[in-house]
């Protein structure tokens, strides 16, 4: 058990560190939050102050200051809730390994093949996290510049949302790098899926604007409730704030069009029921993950005493 556990820990060091050495491969995972932050900064803030002020009622208005910060605050959450799963993509070891052909390598050195899967699983949580981490504090930075509003709960929230997101983007791209074994393959798979999740999850665009079938579907997406549980941590603390000017009337119809709450089929959702949610969605994608292991293990333990029979007989 200690031997693994060795081997686990020296397999995690080695991946990490692969990671940072290619200084193109941390650039690029830095390279898409940082595109949406500068498209919102030079293009779409006008457009997201402009629909919080079409917001308010007639005759009220709101400083400047509470408009950057809710408008910085929405746009963080989005940029978070992406990156948890798309720098995960841009991270994975395993991939790279499989496709430059150096896995048959360590597939044959004297570890457990459970241990060698597990490092990359590892590995890839500690390396998006550093980057989402990277993320966050640039958010912290940028929202005590506009405007602070964020509380200490605000701030665990989002953490806590950033683990377990980050966990299941881990997972997802672990189970996928198991079946793919092209470069054109795996770049195609992380571009669909990256783009994709952005606009399903609510990320790109208020799922209140989106059409009702739409909302069905992806009130079953995990994901979802992930982007509302960032929406809440970073929004809460602004709209507290706006409520001491205008009623709560219209805090609640800003909340509703700027995804600060979700219902379920009319039924509102509460955070600790969407933090069950993703828990037991990154549940069942660990066991789906354990299972394509455990299940490729066997089959290759067949094959080996195939061909030994085989060559023995011969």
């Amino acid at each position: 058990m200690k031997s693994e556990i060795k081997k686990l820990n020296f397999l995690v060091s080695r991946n990490i560190k692969l990671y940072f050495k290619d200084k193109l491969t941390f650039f690029l995972s830095l390279l898409s939050p940082l595109i949406l932050i500068l498209l919102f900064l030079l293009f779409l803030r006008g457009v997201y102050e402009q629909s919080l002020v079409n917001s308010l009622p007639e005759g009220m208005e709101i400083s400047q200051n509470l408009i950057n910060a809710f408008t910085g605050g929405w746009l963080f959450s989005s940029i978070m809730s992406v990156s948890c799963i798309t720098v995960a993509f841009c991270s994975n070891m395993l991939a790279e390994d499989k496709l430059k052909k150096i896995l048959p390598g360590l597939e044959v050195a004297p570890v457990n093949k459970a241990t060698l899967k597990t490092s990359y699983v590892i590995s890839n949580f500690i390396v998006t996290m550093l980057v989402c981490l990277i993320i966050f504090a640039i958010s912290l930075i940028y929202l005590a510049i506009v405007g602070w509003f964020l509380s200490f709960i605000d701030i665990l929230i989002i953490l806590a949302d950033m683990v377990i997101t980050v966990f299941i983007g881990t997972l997802i791209i672990s189970i996928i790098s198991n079946f793919i074994k092209s470069q054109g393959a795996f770049s195609a798979t992380c571009t669909l899926i990256s783009s994709m999740y952005g606009f399903i999850c609510g990320a790109y665009m208020p799922i209140a604007q989106m059409g009702e079938w739409i909302k069905y579907f992806v009130s079953f997406i995990p994901g979802t409730y992930s982007t509302i549980l960032f929406r809440q941590g970073y929004m809460n603390g602004i709209l507290k704030e706006i409520n001491k000017t205008i009623p709560d009337e219209a805090i609640t119809a800003i909340r509703e069009s700027f995804d600060g709450t979700f219902k379920f089929f009319g039924h509102e959702v509460a955070p600790w029921v969407m933090f069950l949610i993703i828990i037991i969605a990154a549940i069942f994608l660990f066991g789906i993950l354990m299972l394509i292991i455990n299940l490729q293990g066997k089959t290759k333990l067949q094959k080996s005493h195939f061909n030994n029979i085989t060559k023995n007989h011969q």
